[in-house]
């Protein structure tokens, strides 16, 4: 198809001057089918479920064949669907022309948007994703009401209808009472089960028992009795689909999660255990996997794509890209002997067919042995040019034919016998020009060609082949044990496909995509072809011209390694517009045709210019290549020359000899020198001067220091990068051995410095050579420093007043210390006699004028950090050492309140030590003080607790803040606890009296107080203080430890084991903590963390595994309940329902059986059931989970509330109360207004709710269901 794209009439060529194309045409064509020659589906935004169920119904052969026997007269046609008397059934009429066009199409992928119209989805339902289960359902549906009264209204339920039916079976008189059920496709468990084998075992060979409190009532015995309840299939349909339930809702969290552990399938399956009828042959059972959609992502969003087994072997199946990356090696040993002919993929195909016995190839295997020959695939060594392998074969029937039904290729000088094989393609392949023959098209020959007579008739096919990976546009190989990939993951099998192995294919139907489809639809698909290929060729054509810059040897000279401009005022390249497809040889022509002068030989090297200049690399010698085939971009420049020498002067070629532009820098000896020397340096009078010289990139080292005329002795420095600043510029000498070794080698790039030192400049007093470093102090790198004096406040009369600053510019290198810069401030603004015998120090200033930790005066500029041209204030004070440290520090409060001092000491100071410089600073006595940390936004923070830790090891640097606490340093290990008192609520009247005259001599700011709710009823949380303890310490001496604060001497207990500890996380009760003996580690608490105490009646010490419940009796007859009572379960054994029920129906006195239980969602306002169900053992499964309380879904834990229904004076079994549903219309009320809930908002104030703080819930889109829209045809 691409043959006449190559094919230009007249010149092709055009002298424009450079600008940018238009291209032409109606856009870019799509692209012609992949390597695979399938077609895929173009995803319109969320469709991607709709393409992987299209492609299944396509590649399910009977279901297509169905389809496309519907013509016209039943279907009516689509130019007539506007009028209003017509009956046009328009979605099987696009689903035919989709089918059709994925099979002849020579394109891509295809476009669903004309069958999605007809579905009367607008642009927001082609965007929105929906489920794929759904879609197989409703399309169905919508297909069967769409082809009413037509000869194929029944074919869907042909291909896919099967019946189950279920049978309850009665143990006393055996009577059996059966239910029959159609189905489409089997739903099946994911959850709990290993593979769809063991699901289809659970659902038809295990039987439900009806005993003990669940019997069935038997229609014949009139009684309730115990009977058996199973299923089987029985009927069968050709196809079977299968749809896995991998979407589950979790109860706990009130949310939809997706099963993503592993769930196995066959790729065969036998049926005849779960049927009723099972005296058929084994092949009536018989199913085998064809394909498989597969979900990517999470319940809220995904991909999903499909796993597709090709039954007609439409697509060419070729071993994916990993099984050839081991070929690798080869590939690149065969391209090491490249032959002049493997540019020519005409000769290398013929050669290939000519070296086979029988002068013939199968098409499958010419890739490969493609491969074997030249060391390169066909799409990566010819696509890109000649298009697919299949195309090119075509497109050149003079040499080659296409027997077999396109399965062999062989060559034109050994035709087969035209009555064996037609001239034209018994079937229409995609993109071919040939109008197909609809009486042929439903047959297809073959016999055997004369020439193919050596060779088996058919090829065994490699395991596991002819499986594609349709992703919406990207049709792929993949091997049939990647199916198996599929079984667990967030990418996982989400519907199967099987099929009867009794269906077996036409001979007719294998490699013939035009298999049974209507005339119409082909002359459709052909024509559709023939625009493809003009739109592709004027595509082509309209974009083939390139753009070359060409550049003429006369108008050239070589300067140091690169080619420059003689004139700079003549143009110094020709702008040339030309084909692309056309060869070197025919630019060769027109370049000569141009140049009237020139003589000799021509050479066209592709040429860049650099910074250095033009530099030449490859030669284009092949005249016969295309510029396309020689790499020849738009843009490119070509140097014209006779391939020896410009000027007289030999020229390099190739990317070795790439030239470098490097800045050469030399000391200024005097202004003579700095005239000649081709230009100071960026500032004037630096001392150094700086040129621009080019050197090839293979010359060395040595032969550049020839070139620039200097001697042996003299010095090549490169610029260290990274400098150390300050001033001061580094530089490394290059070492004696990399005097051999070339720029390339050396890694120096264009811009890159080079110093030239030499021997009588290495001791001017601008170098200093240390070693390998030489370090260039020039003028330009002696720069200043503000110096600022600030004299102190001096009291005049009755106030204060502040001198006048004095300022003095100081000049500075980075070499320079700091304590000669004080030196030469003091000098310049005449404070000798002033501050004589003062300390002084320097400091640094900030932005704001704060001024910051004097500096070290023993390290020079650079090393102190200072940075040039800013400004140091002069104070008085002692300057620290480089061993010594300056800190803040305060009292009581943070430093930045302005109470603050400042003292040096030493790094290697304890903690201690530190302290007591600056208590005697502070002028404070005693001991009863410790030290703490400023946090960043500057308030006290932790405490230094290691006394004895030196402060370089607590990692204090300059500026650090320190805070004097008053108090004794708790010892380490020891924790900090906030108090609460948990009041009843009965007692919190009584108890008010006693505290609040207890508390009478503090403030109320200082009394803090919450309301919680515990088990429906308010309760009040009182803090009564803080306690230090060791972590060591038991939760009994806690206990006792509480009992001693002031706030708590009138709540009297005998033993601490009639205290209960609650913790507390954000004002919630959380959890008891259990274990007299326990310690405080133990029980995971650190400092910081807050606790409340409950005063008991009785001692408790609850076991790890018992639970402490708020159980609720209902009200008989009204939707209330009775006061709550605590309850202490022991779920030790036992955490199941059942243990619940009876430990409730022991302490009411009741039968566990007229018990119903659940459990208050106070979150929800809702309340969750403790099912009755009681789990049936399997006979394959011996061991049954038990069903625990403790884990998913209802997780109890302390202070749940616990409903109880006692049905034998209660019929009501619903829980909820009316305060529940007047909170449930508030927030619904409030969720409609597009605010939270109020109920929500009312009980997180008063502190009941989550855990943690709810943020803002990310809204979701609004599930909508999914719909086709179908006229009436009856």
């Amino acid at each position: 198809m691409f043959g006449s794209l190559f094919e230009e009439e007249g010149e092709g060529y055009s002298l424009a001057p450079s600008g940018g194309r238009v291209a032409k045409g109606e856009g870019e064509p799509p692209p012609p089918r992949g390597r695979v020659n399938l077609s895929g589906i173009k995803n319109q935004g969320g469709t991607c479920y709709l393409n992987s169920l299209l492609q299944t119904l396509l590649f399910t052969p009977e279901f297509r064949e169905e389809l496309f026997s519907l013509g016209p007269k039943e279907l009516g046609c689509l130019e007539d669907k506007d009028k209003p008397e017509a009956k046009v059934r328009v979605i099987p009429l696009e689903l035919q022309r989709l089918f059709a066009r994925l099979l002849l199409v020579d394109q891509q992928s295809a476009s669903t948007t004309d069958l999605t119209d007809s579905f009367g989805w607008n642009n927001s339902e082609e965007s929105r994703q929906h489920d794929v289960q759904e879609l197989n359902r409703i399309l169905f549906s919508a297909l069967e009401h769409s082809l009413v009264d037509t000869s194929g209204s029944a074919f869907i339920q042909r291909l896919y209808h099967g019946t189950t039916v279920n049978s309850i079976l009665c143990k006393e008189c055996g009577n059996i009472s059966q239910r029959q059920e159609d189905f489409l496709d089997l739903t099946v468990c994911v959850r709990g089960v290993c593979g769809l084998e063991g699901a289809l075992w659970d659902m038809f060979v295990e039987e439900e028992m009806f005993e003990g409190s669940n019997l069935y009532r038997c229609g014949q015995c009139d009684q309730l009795v115990t009977a058996a309840k199973s299923a089987k299939l029985r009927k069968l349909p050709p196809f079977l689909t299968v749809s896995l339930l991998r979407f589950n809702f979790d109860f706990a969290r009130c949310e939809r999660y997706k099963e993503t552990g592993r769930y196995t399938f066959p790729l065969n399956i036998n049926l005849r255990p779960f049927c009723e009828q099972t005296e058929d042959e084994d092949s009536e059972y018989s199913y085998e996997l064809f394909s498989v959609i597969i979900h990517k992502g999470g319940c809220y969003g995904g991909h999903y794509h499909v796993y597709i087994k090709d039954m007609d072997h439409l697509g060419l199946w070729e071993p994916p890209e990993e099984d050839t990356k081991p070929k690798v090696q080869k590939k690149k040993e065969v391209r090491a002997y490249t032959e002049p002919e493997k540019d020519d993929p005409l000769s290398v195909l013929s050669s290939i067919i000519a070296q086979e016995e029988s002068r013939s190839v199968l098409l499958d295997q010419l890739g490969q042995r493609l491969m074997d020959k030249i060391g390169s695939s066909w799409s990566k060594k010819y696509r890109k040019l000649h298009g697919p392998i299949g195309k090119f074969l075509q497109n050149h029937s003079d040499v080659f034919v296409l027997v077999n039904n396109g399965t062999w290729v062989a060559l034109k000088d050994n035709p087969p016998s035209p009555v064996t094989q037609p001239s034209s393609p018994a079937h229409p392949t995609p993109g071919s020009s040939s109008t197909p023959d609809p009486v042929h098209n439903n047959t297809a020959n073959h016999l055997p060609e004369p020439g193919l007579e050596t060779e088996p008739k058919t090829e065994p096919e490699p395991q596991g082949s002819h499986w594609f990976d349709l992703n919406d546009s990207t049709v792929t190989s993949i091997h049939e044990r990647d199916v198996e990939k599929m079984y667990q993951g967030k990418e996982s099998a989400y519907m199967l496909f099987y099929r009867k192995t009794l269906l077996r294919r036409p001979p007719g139907a294998l490699r013939n995509p035009g298999y049974q489809v209507p005339p119409h639809l082909l002359e459709m698909a052909e024509e559709e072809n023939r625009r493809l290929q003009q739109r592709r060729e004027e595509f082509e054509a309209s974009n083939n011209s390139v753009e070359l810059r060409l550049h003429l040897a006369p108008h050239y000279r070589l300067e140091n390694g690169a080619l420059k401009p003689i004139s700079i005022e003549q143009k110094d390249a020709t702008n040339l517009t030309f084909d692309r497809c056309r060869t070197v040889g025919d630019l060769r022509m027109i370049i000569y045709q141009k140049q009237d002068l020139w003589e000799g030989d021509m050479a066209l090297t592709v040429a860049r210019s650099l910074p250095a200049g033009l530099h030449l690399y490859n030669t284009l010698t092949d005249d016969e290549v295309s510029l396309y085939s020689a790499g020849i971009l738009s843009g490119t420049d070509l140097f014209v020359w006779n391939g020896r020498e410009v000027c007289g002067a030999t020229v390099q070629t190739g990317a070795e000899w790439e030239p470098v532009l490097l800045t050469v820098v030399r000391p200024s000896l005097g202004e003579e020198e700095e005239a000649e020397g081709g230009g100071v340096g960026e500032e004037g009078g630096s001392g150094l001067t700086k040129q621009s010289r080019g050197f090839a990139g293979r010359v060395t080292l040595g032969e550049v220091r020839e070139a620039l005329g200097e001697p042996q002795e003299s010095l090549l420095c490169h610029e260290k990068r990274g400098g150390e600043g300050g001033g001061a510029s580094g530089w490394r000498v290059f070492p004696p051995r990399d005097m051999q070794r070339t720029l390339k080698e050396l890694a120096l790039k264009d811009g890159d410095a080079l110093l030239v030192l030499e021997p009588q400049t290495q001791d001017s007093s601008v170098f200093s050579v240390s070693g390998d470093m030489v370090t260039v102090t020039t003028p330009s790198d002696c720069r200043w420093l503000l110096v600022e004096y600030r004299p102190e406040r001096r009291r005049r009369g009755g106030g204060e007043e502040e001198e006048e600053r004095m300022r003095a510019k100081v000049p500075a290198s980075g070499n320079m210390l700091l304590c000669e810069v004080k030196q030469r401030a003091i000098a310049e603004l005449q404070l000798q006699e002033h501050l004589a015998g003062v300390a002084c120090c320097l400091r640094q200033v900030d932005r704001t004028g704060k001024l910051l930790p004097p500096v070290c005066e023993d390290l020079n500029v650079r090393d102190a950090g200072v940075r040039l041209m800013t400004s140091l204030s002069l104070c008085p004070g002692t300057a620290p050492k480089d061993t010594q440290l300056f800190l803040y520090f305060s009292v009581g409060t943070a430093p930045s309140s302005g109470l603050e001092g400042e003292i040096i000491v030493e790094r290697s100071s304890t903690v201690k030590q530190c302290l007591k410089k600056m208590l005697e600073s502070a002028r404070l006595e005693g001991d009863g003080w410790h030290l703490r940390r400023l946090d960043w936004c500057e308030e006290v923070g932790e405490a230094l607790m290691d006394e004895e830790a030196s402060l370089s090891e607590l990692k204090m640097s300059h500026g650090d803040a320190l805070v004097i606490t008053e108090g004794r340093l708790p010892p380490k290990g020891f924790l900090k606890l906030s108090v609460w008192l948990y009041v009843e609520p009965s007692s919190v009247v009584s108890m008010e009296t006693e505290v609040n005259g207890m508390a009478a001599g503090s403030t109320e700011s200082q009394r803090l107080e919450d309301m919680t709710t515990v088990g429906g009823a308010m309760v009040e949380l009182r803090t009564v203080g803080q306690v230090e303890i060791s972590e060591e310490a038991t939760l009994e001496e806690l206990k006792t430890q509480v009992l001693t604060l002031p706030e708590l001497q009138y709540v009297c207990v005998p033993t601490p084991a009639f205290l209960r500890v609650w913790q507390l996380e954000g004002q919630r009760l959380t959890r008891i903590l259990r274990g007299q003996q326990h310690t405080l580690r133990k029980l995971k608490l650190s400092s910081g963390v807050e606790f409340c105490v409950q005063q008991l009646l009785r001692e408790e010490d609850l076991g790890p595994k018992e639970v402490l419940l708020r159980v609720q009796m209902g009200v008989p007859g009204e939707r209330g309940y009775y006061p709550p009572e605590d309850l202490v379960w022991d779920a030790s054994r036992d955490p199941s329902p059942r243990s619940l029920r009876s430990a409730l129906a022991s302490t009411y006195g009741l039968s566990p059986d007229s018990l119903l239980l659940a459990k208050r969602q106070p979150h929800t306002h809702t309340w969750e059931t403790f099912s009755n169900w009681s789990q049936q053992v399997s006979k394959r499964k011996k061991k049954k989970k038990a069903e625990s309380l403790l884990g998913a879904p209802f997780h109890l834990k302390d202070g749940d509330i616990i409903g109880v229904k006692n049905l034998l004076i209660d019929n009501n079994r619903d829980f909820s109360t009316q305060q529940d549903e007047q909170r449930l219309r508030e927030e619904k009320e409030q969720r409609r207004k597009g605010g939270q809930g109020v109920g929500a908002e009312v009980e997180t104030n008063r502190g009941v709710g989550p855990e943690k703080k709810m943020g803002p819930i990310k809204t979701r889109k609004t599930e909508v269901a999914l719909s086709i829209n179908v006229g009436v045809f009856r």
